[in-house]
């Protein structure tokens, strides 16, 4: 039997190898819907995998974070559905300068709209690229960020934090809506006793039917009674259960600054599971303060303070193409933590001109290899 993480409505895949640009995908199973975290290289994905994507969440602009807008682009410009685009500030100047380095001579009125949102401290602003008009750029307007939330929907929601890497950078967890669930005890102390009215009260308070009233059945001494509620969502809380919803944690190139690491503990405290570069190996920890990326000794401090259920350690830098064995063997997270380890790569390895060297190479006449043979075989 597969084992799955402990999640009820979100599916995280991790398209990128440990040597790969990080490439988180979030599928919502209940809506056939997906999210995307960074957005580097992404030709390997399949355009079946691509087409659901509904929102990408970018950290930075650096290269490997950003570079597969076009592609996304290419694969939904005739999709009726709109496309956002989350970011720290400067991602929608980012997002124009890719886009503008293409001719869109031939767009079509029935073609994509691209949504930008630049994630401010206290700003989000907005922005539109309708593909019929060849994505230019439009400023949408501005709107005060209240909260940590940027986006949601009714099975999770992403929250965002801005923290250093020598310009903004966000990190991004994604939390599960609490499912509906009632607590016998609850019922037990108020007299209610079950019935049909729980699936009713179900179907007006998660499933959004417009009737307001919903009819309980209640114990009243030894008799039975059934009582009309007029605020289904109200009474609903009182009989709730308690819930620890599941969440995720992506955090992909930052500094290990004081201010960093209090935002970070703060931001992704109790995560089931955490996604985290951990870019050096403690020997190059002045590498990784100069970049202002982590180490496995950064990355144990944190694991140890945050105390995530699941660590998938990720965007190793590629100078230890051969020592990626070394990176597990030096981390050492809480008993409780699993560690989840990635395969040197899942984007096709690199290839060399001996790779291809056999394809070029004619056939035929062995005497005159110059000669070929077109001969079928």
């Amino acid at each position: 039997m597969k084992r799955r993480l402990p999640f009820r409505y979100i599916e995280p895949v991790f398209f990128g190898g440990l040597l790969d640009d990080p490439l988180l995908f979030l599928r919502i199973r209940p809506l056939k819907r997906a999210l995307l975290f960074d957005c580097g290289q992404i030709a390997h994905l399949a355009k079946r995998v691509v087409k659901p994507i509904d929102a990408v969440f970018i950290t930075h602009a650096h290269m490997d974070h950003i570079m597969g807008i076009p592609t996304l682009v290419r694969h939904h410009h005739v999709s009726p559905r709109p496309l956002d685009i989350f970011g720290p500030p400067g991602i929608a100047e980012r997002v124009y300068h890719l886009l503008m380095g293409f001719d869109w001579n031939l767009c079509e009125a029935d073609w994509f709209s691209l949504r930008v949102h630049e994630i401010g401290q206290n700003m989000i602003l907005h922005y539109s690229f309708p593909g019929p008009e060849g994505f230019a750029r439009h400023f949408d307007g501005e709107e005060p960020r209240n909260g940590r939330e940027i986006w949601s929907c009714s099975y999770a929601a992403v929250e965002a934090e801005l923290l250093d890497h020598k310009i903004p950078v966000l990190a991004y967890r994604i939390v599960e809506r609490p499912h509906y669930a009632i607590d016998p005890g609850l019922m037990e102390k108020q007299g209610l006793l079950p019935g049909d009215w729980i699936r009713d009260l179900k179907s007006r308070v998660w499933k959004g039917r417009s009737e307001s009233k919903v009819t309980v059945i209640r114990r009243d001494g030894d008799a039975v009674r059934e009582e009309a509620v007029d605020d289904p969502h109200r009474f609903y809380k009182g009989i709730e259960a308690r819930q620890s919803c599941a969440s995720i944690g992506y955090l992909c190139d930052v500094g290990w600054t004081t201010e960093n690491r209090a935002r970070i503990e703060a931001f992704l405290s109790d995560v089931t599971l955490l996604c985290s570069e951990c870019t050096f190996l403690a020997a190059d920890v002045d590498k990784a303060r100069a970049s202002y990326h982590l180490c496995t000794a950064d990355l144990n401090v944190l694991a140890a303070g945050l105390a995530p259920r699941f660590l998938l350690p990720m965007h190793l830098s590629k100078s230890y193409l051969l020592r990626t064995v070394d990176l597990y063997e030096e981390l050492h997270p809480p008993l409780t933590t699993t560690i989840l380890p990635l395969p040197m790569h899942l984007v096709p390895a690199p290839l060399t001109v001996q790779d291809v060297d056999e394809w070029l190479r004619p056939r035929g006449n062995p005497e005159n290899p110059a000669i070929g043979d077109n001969s079928e075989n």
